[in-house]
């Protein structure tokens, strides 16, 4: 992966430059380790809806995404059915596309028997962390055996829009893989963040 210069005169990964939208959410969030249900649920969705599309069209439409789907609280976005998604597909503020909106609803009862099979979606999902060693194979790849693995398991539970691409797009920004380019300013930042992490489990 390669760097620019960002306005503050340091190296950063070159895609977080295209817009200051892009870069707060590359210094703030991209790859710093995430372990609360909620945001991760709420990233594998938006990951989902991101399919097709450019992730500038997500991250600006992301608190429109928060507000529609209730927080991306599980346990009340599995009770919702039909009326929902028939309101949803009205919604101008998210992507209104069928079966993501359905999927979402679908994911969220399967993450509600995931957490009651395994404890927290957390410990699982990072159950799935690759062992140091394939951390540096997995730079700069849009699919990695990691993901390709969790995408299988997914889906094998029942999960839909969780194909190889987006789960290694979903490891990458919840900080299981650490994929800033080697001198970008931030892959310090994130590494220091991942060694304090306490796993879930």
């Amino acid at each position: 992966m390669s760097t620019a210069l960002a306005p503050d005169g340091r190296l950063r990964c070159s895609w977080c430059l295209a817009t200051p939208q892009y870069l707060a959410y590359h210094d703030d969030e991209w790859g710093f380790p995430v372990i609360e249900d909620r945001r991760l649920f709420e990233k594998l969705c938006l990951e989902g809806f991101q399919a097709g599309l450019s992730w500038r069209t997500i991250l600006e439409k992301r608190e429109n995404f928060r507000h529609a789907f209730a927080g991306f609280d599980i346990e009340v976005l599995a009770a919702w059915g039909a009326p929902e998604v028939e309101r949803l597909l009205q919604d101008a503020g998210i992507v209104r596309h069928r079966g993501k909106i359905e999927s979402v609803l679908n994911n969220a009862r399967r993450a509600q028997e995931l957490v009651r099979d395994e404890g927290s979606l957390a410990a699982w999902i990072w159950r799935h962390e690759p062992a140091a060693a394939e951390q540096a194979a997995h730079q700069g790849v849009t699919t990695s055996p990691t993901s390709i693995q969790l995408s299988k398991a997914l889906k094998k539970r029942g999960f839909s829009f969780v194909g190889p691409t987006t789960v290694h797009a979903f490891l990458q920004s919840m900080g299981l893989i650490n994929d800033h380019a080697e001198n970008c300013v931030v892959r310090g930042q994130v590494d220091a963040a991942r060694a304090a992490l306490r796993r879930p489990g």
